[in-house]
């Protein structure tokens, strides 16, 4: 779903993280050499748009940013900017729905952008900026209080939705059974 048709808004790209960006005034930096008969994977593709909303946001950013200028506190603005292009209803804590899974009727609160896709976004574009030069003890997308709005944001929304984030634990792996060549001989019963 594309939110900016280039013939209404030709300077700005559509922010939606699965969306596609119709105005390419940025020239785009391969970061590897490709052969003609190979691909860039999904998540490269996902990356590099993600890559292309975020510098455009930069530069329609007012007053405009350069990246080295760019801290934790620009990414979360960015962050809370696309939440206005969310689809997933989170509901406020006054809303008689707040912790209900599945909510019987419909509510005024708002479409979030949900944590898991916010989460996926940011480790895609904390890839993005080394790959395009930044020093890894300066990426803004893994600062601390990037980490913390997104465990805010994660716990938030767990609670409004009624949803559980908890990690799951893997099973332990059953023992095998000795088969009968291993198994130890059967006790004569002499003795």
């Amino acid at each position: 779903m594309d939110l900016a048709s280039s013939s209404s808004n030709p300077t700005l790209p559509s922010p939606v993280m699965g969306g596609s960006i119709t105005s390419s005034n940025t020239p785009t930096t391969p970061t590897a050499t490709l052969s003609p008969s190979s691909t860039p994977s999904r998540y490269e593709n996902q990356k590099r748009r993600d890559w292309n909303t975020f510098c455009q946001y930069l530069r329609n950013h007012r007053p405009p940013l350069s990246l080295p200028m760019c801290s934790g506190s620009h990414v979360l603005e960015f962050l809370t900017y696309l939440d206005q292009f969310g689809k997933t209803k989170v509901h406020n804590q006054t809303c008689p729905f707040f912790g209900l899974p599945n909510p019987p009727a419909p509510c005024p609160c708002p479409l979030r952008q949900a944590w898991g896709s916010l989460d996926a976004l940011i480790g895609r574009l904390r890839a993005a900026y080394e790959e395009h030069g930044g020093r890894p003890e300066g990426n803004p997308f893994g600062a601390r209080t990037v980490r913390i709005y997104l465990r805010e944001v994660r716990d938030f929304q767990a609670k409004a939705r009624g949803v559980s984030y908890e990690k799951k634990r893997k099973r332990p792996k059953p023992k095998a059974k000795p088969t009968p060549q291993e198994a130890p001989p059967p006790d004569s019963g002499a003795g």
